[in-house]
């Protein structure tokens, strides 16, 4: 008789637990973009997150822009939008913003890869002799550290977590082509030849424009595109194709036969009725069995659940009621300057199962036009008039920043009758110093303001800085001085944003 095998079968535990193993390294995913600007890299690159997050995958961003800012602290926000703030204090592009909000993820400023940044980086090297006397260059030096800085930022986790992300996800800032990310994209070739095809894939977001009364989609700027592209040495494994209207199969074809990808690999992101529908248009052209497929990642996820997400997609769509929302600003020229506001009010909206209508109302139009005020100061009076305005009607007010200094002006000039109080930064000489540039609320003046019912109900650790304002015998009127809009996300609403509805 056989003797009995005394080994213990594999529990099924075990064996669920090796089918989902997590990869060995980080693994890459770049989003890349040719024929315009402005077609979205961004929103592609946090949709694509969204699905491989919700295939069980853990993930992190990169957002490479190729100015020569360190940052974009300083830059106007008719440049390139709003300067989204990061929990670090990071000064960063608008679509870190993107990321977090899409992912639920908290990035550092070094998810945010600039020119300045590197070149400042190889000259302080260069300066402490690090490179042993070497004549330094863009290739290797300067593309030596993009490929440094972003392999030492993918493997930081940002989903509060201790092991690194298993995909990063890196945006290329820009147009192929552009002289300025040059050096990037050489970094990135070298990047993807030293990790291998399993290890690095490719999506390439290109524009399929429809041209003339007939309404043909033409596929030539993308083909233009890709060529550039492999030119420089990078080959797209994907092809995400931005159009207004769905792409007919045989666009699809042609792209397919003269850009060398794969049919089932070639994306269609049309216009869609709100931003949630993109992850779930690029979930129903299987966007993650490629990308998975391409980078080996088969063991580590599973069919993608997006049931939360399509819930809120389709929700907003049936939302029939809405809410009008007065927007007073300074850059209300360019409403990207006020993305985050907008994304909160529109989050805060939804949970109060409301359409958010902004109206953008420039803050200048509300002035006088013979009232002259400093440099920089474009718009003072108008906001002062806005609040004025809410605290009168009973209307809801919320001042974020400046909006929450902005009450405090208001209310010393209209109500306690200090009529030359105004903020040291716009007007030095001012006798009424009622914002000062530290702590902001002018101490001598907090006990006047109180007992005419502007409350400070949130201060600093020390009690001196004022942080929070509150107007009594009004439905909804407060100020922060923090920016709350930041924090706001999809499934969680900034509590500033939504109170104000209810």
């Amino acid at each position: 008789m056989a003797e009995e095998d005394s080994r213990p079968a594999p529990a099924p535990a075990a064996e669920e637990e090796a089918e989902r193993s997590p990869p060995a390294a980080t693994k890459y995913v770049l989003i890349t973009g040719g024929v315009v600007s402005g077609l979205g890299k961004g929103v592609t690159a946090s949709s694509v997150g969204v699905v491989l997050k919700a295939c069980g995958l853990r993930v992190t961003c990169i957002k490479i822009d190729p100015y020569l800012n360190t940052d974009a602290g300083t830059m106007s926000p008719f440049e390139h939008g709003e300067v989204f703030v990061l929990d670090d204090g990071g000064e960063v592009d608008l679509d870190l913003g993107n990321y977090e909000r899409f992912l639920d993820v908290t990035l550092t400023r070094d998810n945010n890869i600039t020119t300045g940044k590197i070149y400042q980086s190889v000259i302080e090297k260069e300066r402490k002799g690090d490179y042993l006397g070497k004549t330094v260059q863009v290739v290797p030096h300067v593309t030596d550290e993009i490929k440094q800085w972003i392999q030492s930022v993918s493997s930081v986790p940002v989903d509060g977590q201790t092991r690194p992300a298993d995909v990063c996800v890196i945006e290329l800032g820009g147009t192929v082509g552009d002289i300025e990310s040059m050096p990037f994209i050489e970094a990135l070739r070298q990047l993807s030849f030293s990790l291998g095809k399993d290890n690095f894939c490719l999506i390439h977001v290109s524009l399929v424009p429809v041209l003339g009364v007939v309404g043909e989609q033409k596929t030539k700027p993308t083909q233009h595109s890709v060529r550039e592209l492999r030119a420089l040495g990078l080959t797209p494994d994907l092809l995400a194709c931005r159009s207004a209207q769905p792409l007919i199969g045989s666009v699809k074809e042609k792209l397919s036969q003269f850009c060398h990808v794969p049919v089932e690999n070639i994306l269609n992101i049309h216009d869609v009725p709100n931003l949630w529908h993109v992850p779930l248009i690029l979930r129903n052209q299987k966007v993650h069995e490629a990308i998975i497929k391409q980078l080996n990642l088969a063991r580590s996820a599973g069919p993608p659940d997006l049931l939360d997400w399509t819930q809120m997609a389709e929700s907003y769509d049936d939302l029939k009621n809405s809410v009008k929302i007065a927007l007073v600003g300074k850059y209300t020229n360019l409403t990207d300057s006020y993305l985050s506001v907008v994304k909160a009010l529109l989050h805060a909206s939804v949970a109060c199962s409301l359409k958010p209508s902004i109206q953008w109302i420039a803050a200048s139009d509300l002035e006088d036009a013979t009232s002259t005020r400093g440099f920089g100061d474009r718009g003072i009076s108008g906001m002062i008039l806005a609040a004025k305005y809410a605290r009168e009607n009973k209307v809801p007010y919320l001042g974020i920043c400046l909006g929450m200094q902005i009450s405090v002006i208001e209310m010393s000039r209209n109500v306690l009758g200090l009529k030359d109080a105004d903020s040291e930064e716009f007007n030095s000489k001012t006798p009424t110093r009622v914002v000062m540039y530290m702590p902001e609320v002018n101490p001598a003046y907090v006990a006047m303001l109180e007992n005419a019912g502007l409350h400070f109900v949130g201060c600093d650790e020390s009690g001196k800085r004022m942080e929070v304002v509150e107007l009594q015998d009004h439905p909804f009127y407060i100020g922060v001085q923090f920016h709350p809009e930041f924090k706001s996300r999809p499934r969680r609403p900034s509590p500033p944003f939504t109170d104000g509805g209810r």
